[in-house]
């Protein structure tokens, strides 16, 4: 079956992972004296670094592609799936726009911490995207634990969020040396579950997803006659069309 738009559009969030990879990759090419071990990646889209214009061309479709796959994935997920898990995705988009703005916004004046106010901002951007990304990815774990139909959603938010607790954790445990290799941990691991969520909906079947509730099965004894004998494919043959009719033929005493 030919896939609807808004699913093809799900394959941007590869995109923008793509755009993003090859941004950190290959810009400290142009950045002298960069060490990727030990310096963070922010410091490569400063705003006086020498990367910057290699950064901005090589990342050029990372945000709009990000913020277009998340959207979409907004859309897309409504009426399907768990409301816990919608809700879960609707907060990590929030996180995803922050993001996209805040850090387009405020990027860092200088490599490193300044102390500028755009750094202030910086750091306040960044503190929003990490508490919306615990909190997102949290919720959707949990949808996965309570709904099978979920569960797929579950694992990639807990890879995702084990990936941003080794980063935090590895920045304030590992030797300055290598605070570069423990803080990537946690960048790619918001771009890289917006790419899994693009891929659940450019994979999803719409045909059979159920709605939010989930339903219940009765079980036959549970059934009215009706109901039985409708599942099996006819109807009953009662005069009227209904066992509600069947009082009228019942045969009467005698005397009446």
């Amino acid at each position: 079956m030919k896939k609807p738009l808004i699913q093809k559009f799900g394959l941007l969030g590869i995109v923008s992972f793509l755009s993003y990879m090859a941004a950190v990759v290959f810009a400290p090419l142009a950045y002298p004296g960069y060490h990727w071990m030990a310096q963070a990646v922010s410091d490569l889209s400063a705003a006086n670094a020498p990367s910057l214009a290699l950064w901005n061309q090589l990342s050029a479709l990372y945000n709009v592609c990000e913020v277009i796959c998340v959207t979409v994935v907004c859309i897309g997920i409504q009426g399907q799936k768990t409301r816990l898990l919608r809700l879960g995705i609707y907060l990590f988009a929030v996180m995803e726009w922050i993001s996209a703005v805040g850090y387009r916004m405020f990027p860092l004046s200088d490599s490193g911490y300044a102390g500028a106010f755009q750094d202030v901002m910086h750091m306040i951007v960044t503190a929003l995207v990490v508490l919306l990304s615990i909190v997102s990815l949290t919720v959707i774990i949990v949808a996965g634990i309570k709904s099978r139909a979920c569960r797929s959603y579950g694992i990639c938010a807990a890879v995702a969020l084990g990936m941003m607790l080794v980063g935090a954790l590895g920045m304030k445990l590992v030797p300055a040396e290598y605070f570069g290799v423990v803080e990537r941990f946690s960048v790619f691991a918001a771009t890289g579950f917006n790419a899994a969520l693009g891929v659940h909906l450019f994979l999803q079947d719409r045909r059979k997803e159920g709605v939010g509730n989930e339903t219940q099965d009765v079980s036959p004894s549970q059934r009215s006659p009706d109901r039985l004998s409708e599942g099996c494919g006819h109807k009953p043959q009662y005069p009227g069309g209904g066992l509600h009719d069947l009082q009228r033929f019942r045969p009467r005493p005698p005397g009446f």
